[in-house]
């Protein structure tokens, strides 16, 4: 019988007796590895998110992995070393230690100082940001004979890409709330509420892509009482993107004539175009943004990309906006790092499962050999480039990583 002046806390009521050992033993095939996976700090200018959070850790802790966490690393998400360590990650002092781990997971892709601690055959999953490698970086990763893997490309059993997916939709209602907040006074914006009031015409949203940062946009936008128009280039998006909504709303192709004209009356621009080539189409010129009434908001989420509007240059969470032609521009490539506890979880709940599966594969190979939704992430293994846009890009050798795997087997 229990003590019943025995208190719990809600973790260790919820993972009480997951993992305790059975009383009898059932014959596996093959043993499953137990890894050591490194969460380093973000140095990164304004980087506020961690790759796991304690909860997950605690799940990959049963499954019988080692977690090294370095000091720090989740403070600006309100994860304290204690959290940690009370999940039972190994808190380190040193950025040395945690890249010794097998494996190392981080939100922000490694700086060649980082790049320099990493050892041959390691894993490493972090971000690609197409925008921002270079192919010098490339070069060290091969140099090192590291498997890197991008988060962003990793791919789910029905071909969609779920970090990319979870991390639009915080960005489509964070882009917009943003927007909410820049449109006041205080922010030098019009002084405008969003949806209006009684005898008051809300806001005039316009929304530039039909892709999941445009629907989440357009969901907060709605919610929240403004007038919301859609343009993209593919009317079959635009008929799923109302499907999705479940509402008729103002919808066009992309027409630049028609787009002038709805700026001109526009309090806030969403740019929410994603492209599949690595850099965003330029959708509203400069000429078009001089056009716009004094006080209005550009937020473009495509930054990330180049950007869809003229204008748009890259800005950080400590220095946001900047204002052009009387229009206040935000462009943070990161926007989720704005709600980091939101966003930390969200990842570290994709990657958990990644990491299970990474601990009962045989070795990396067949790993990558079973699972085509993580090979599709590979762009460097082994001393080679895997990606064939980064070797177009850079001009380096492509080799196929279904080549080599097929050839170890």
């Amino acid at each position: 019988m229990s003590n019943p002046s025995k208190k719990y806390s809600f973790s260790d009521f919820f993972a009480e007796g997951q993992f305790k050992t059975q009383t009898e033993t059932l014959e596996q095939k093959g043993k499953k590895g137990s890894i050591s996976i490194g969460i380093p700090k973000e140095h990164t200018l304004s980087e506020t998110r961690v790759a796991l959070v304690p909860n997950n850790i605690r799940t990959l802790i049963g499954y019988g992995h080692e977690i090294k966490v370095e000091t720090g690393a989740g403070i600006k998400s309100n994860f304290t070393d204690h959290d940690f360590s009370e999940a039972g990650a190994k808190i380190a002092h040193s950025q040395k230690e945690i890249f010794e781990c097998d494996v190392v997971v981080k939100v922000t892709p490694p700086d060649f100082e980082e790049i320099d601690l990493m050892k041959s055959n390691q894993i490493l999953i972090t971000p690609l940001h197409i925008p921002t490698i270079t192919k010098e970086k490339i070069e060290k990763l091969k140099e090192k004979r590291i498997i890197a893997i991008a988060m962003e490309y990793f791919q789910s059993k029905d071909g969609t890409f779920p970090i990319v997916r979870i991390m639009s939709e915080i960005a489509g209602m964070s882009a917009m709330l943003t927007a909410a907040e820049l449109l006041s006074y205080s922010e030098k914006g019009r002084g405008i509420l969003l949806g209006g009031v009684s005898g008051v015409p809300p806001a005039k949203v316009i929304i530039l892509g039909a892709g999941v940062v445009g629907e989440f946009a357009t969901r907060t936008a709605l919610g929240l009482g403004a007038s919301v128009r859609v343009f993209d280039s593919e009317i079959s998006k635009l008929m799923r993107f109302q499907s999705n909504i479940g509402r008729q709303l103002h919808t066009s192709s992309f027409n630049p004539v028609y787009l002038g004209y709805q700026l001109m009356s526009a309090d806030v621009v969403i740019g929410a175009i994603h492209s599949k080539t690595g850099s965003s189409p330029v959708l509203v010129t400069e000429d078009m943004v001089a056009k716009m009434k004094q006080g209005s908001v550009i937020i473009d989420v495509s930054i990330d990309q180049g950007g869809c509007i003229e204008t748009s240059r890259m800005t950080t969470h400590d220095k946001p906006t900047y204002v052009k032609h009387d229009v206040i521009h935000y462009c943070v490539p990161n926007i989720a790092s704005k709600v980091p506890r939101t966003a930390s979880v969200a990842i570290s709940n994709i990657l958990t499962s990644l990491l299970v599966q990474t601990g009962d594969a045989a070795s990396v190979e067949s790993l990558l050999f079973d699972n085509t939704g993580i090979r599709n992430g590979v762009y460097v293994y082994k001393g080679v480039c895997t990606n064939e846009y980064l070797c177009k890009k850079f001009d380096i050798k492509h080799t196929s990583l279904d080549l080599l795997l097929t050839s170890n087997f």
